[in-house]
């Protein structure tokens, strides 16, 4: 989907203002409320937007530790080992990958011995051949999106 100059606009307030109604957003921006909820809506069916719940910190629900697990899996088992890692709820994320693994997952924990256990949990799935952890010691750029969507937006205006 292509964004034009108004929709990085929009999309750079809700980033940085999450919070704000639909009606102060058109105020901000000085369109109507009807174009600004218009172009919401498109971006929400396109995928550009998807969703609007609040970010929550794993650390401050008492998971600080951060690890990302390669998983090694039995060719023929990847959707089953996917299917798997979701009925495991500290694995915030994973994706199927290229290179060393099969898959990436990004796994919170209480401390090091509640990861042991997650661990342990995913190499006793069936098809997990083997994992490779690496435990992030600090967030140098956290999750953020608002730089590219303000060089989209620069490509945009161009």
């Amino acid at each position: 989907m292509a964004v034009d100059e108004l929709d990085t606009r929009i999309l750079r307030l809700l980033l940085e203002q999450p919070r704000t109604s639909v009606r102060e957003y058109a105020r901000i921006l000085g369109v109507a409320r009807g174009t600004l909820q218009a172009r919401l809506d498109r971006m929400e069916r396109e995928g550009v937007i998807t969703g609007t719940g609040p970010a929550l910190s794993p650390a401050a629900l008492g998971h600080p530790v951060l690890a990302f697990v390669h998983i090694e899996v039995t060719q023929g088992h990847l959707d089953e080992v996917g299917d798997a890692l979701a009925a495991v709820p500290e694995i915030v994320e994973a994706f199927s990958i290229t290179g060393g693994g099969d898959l990436l997952t990004r796994v919170v924990a209480r401390d090091a011995g509640h990861l042991e256990d997650v661990i342990q949990k995913l190499i006793s799935l069936p098809g997990v051949v083997r994992t490779r952890t690496e435990v992030a010691l600090r967030e140098r750029v956290p999750h953020r999106l608002l730089p590219l969507v303000e060089s989209i937006g620069r490509t945009a205006r161009k």
